[in-house]
């Protein structure tokens, strides 16, 4: 999830679970909790392109690292604030419940989130959520702003966050029934098509949990599509396309390709441009894809040899959305179709 929607998160959990007795220190550090596992991103400061890409949402986001902050965190706090009426065990409460909050919600999205780390590198990934999503969002921010607003002391500030948790929590409930009917739907279909529905993976797009990307392999190629929970039919069109794994043999046995390939889980392609080979992960979609089949990929890197043969991996620039996009999005969203 975004950073703005774990802080907002932090504050409304750290308000039910200690604002009594801690005041607006009980959000402070529910918003600090709630957003710690990201202080992996640092990590792209020194390491490569693949590397840094496999660190985020790693360790730091694993079962294992939680358990292990939890009670260093709780004996920190728990002297920190020595002088106010709080136990070591509701300093864990407040610290834990955000933390695997935290790991949670980013494992409901595409980018995949490293639970069992360091003992397995398999990338928790339930693809219910878009990275971003204001309707998932929007009940947490106007809560965390609320309680910002509001005395310490105001008899509201529980109403308060109990409605936003059970608005957002509603919805998040939607997410997950409608990603059940619609793999349902998208398995038949993938049947009809002549397609294997044994590896393929649905998400959410842009903003939104009414539009879904498809992206289903098979020994053909890749096979890409699209399908609105308001289309007035159930026959997906696909695309596909050729992965062109030839194009990496120059490359084989370097360590950067195979976590390249590690990190996308095997949904990737490969092509060429001005002689440069461009490697990009299918799972988190195309700017714009709905409206164009031929639109670019999100996560795009371009692959380099150097002379001393190591090789420069550069991740491509996300191109902004083009005037109109967000039209188009709402149209496919409603049910039309451009192709």
């Amino acid at each position: 999830m975004d950073s703005v929607t774990h802080i907002a998160i932090g504050i409304c959990a750290g308000e039910l679970i200690a604002g009594k007795k801690l005041g607006k220190t009980a959000m402070l550090w529910g918003a600090i909790a709630n957003s710690f596992p990201d202080v992996d991103v640092i990590s792209s400061l020194w390491m490569s392109t693949a590397d840094s890409l496999l660190a985020h949402r790693g360790f730091t986001h694993s079962i294992l690292f939680q358990l292990l902050l939890i009670p260093l965190a709780a004996f920190f706090l728990k002297r920190l604030y020595s002088k106010k009426e709080f136990s070591f065990n509701g300093w864990m409460l407040l610290i834990g419940s955000n933390l695997f909050l935290h790991i949670f919600l980013d494992a409901l999205t595409a980018y995949g989130t490293g639970w069992f780390e360091p003992f397995s590198h398999y990338r928790v990934s339930f693809n219910t959520l878009f990275i971003l999503d204001p309707f998932f969002s929007i009940g947490f921010v106007v809560g965390a702003i609320i309680l910002l607003i509001l005395k310490a002391k105001s008899s509201s500030r529980q109403k308060v966050a109990r409605i936003c948790v059970i608005i957002s929590g509603a919805y998040l409930l939607f997410t997950l029934v409608n990603k059940v009917s619609v793999n349902e739907l998208i398995e038949k279909s993938l049947t009809r098509g002549k397609i294997s529905n044994e590896n393929y993976v649905s998400t959410a797009t842009p903003l939104n949990n009414f539009l879904w990307y498809i992206v289903a392999h098979d020994s053909n190629g890749v096979h890409i599509g699209y399908y609105s929970i308001f289309d007035s039919t159930d026959n997906i069109q696909y695309t596909t396309i050729i992965q062109n794994p030839h194009l990496a043999d120059s490359l084989k046995g370097n360590e950067d390709i195979e976590k390249l390939v590690r990190f996308s889980q095997g949904y990737y392609m490969l092509e060429k441009s001005n002689d440069v080979v461009v490697f990009s992960d299918l799972r988190m979609g195309q700017l714009g894809g709905w409206a164009d089949p031929e639109a670019p990929f999100v996560f795009r890197y371009f692959l380099k040899e150097r002379p001393n043969n190591s090789l420069m991996i550069q991740q491509g620039r996300m191109k902004a959305m083009q005037d109109g996009a967000f039209e188009s999005l709402w149209n496919r969203i409603k049910g039309e179709r451009s192709f």
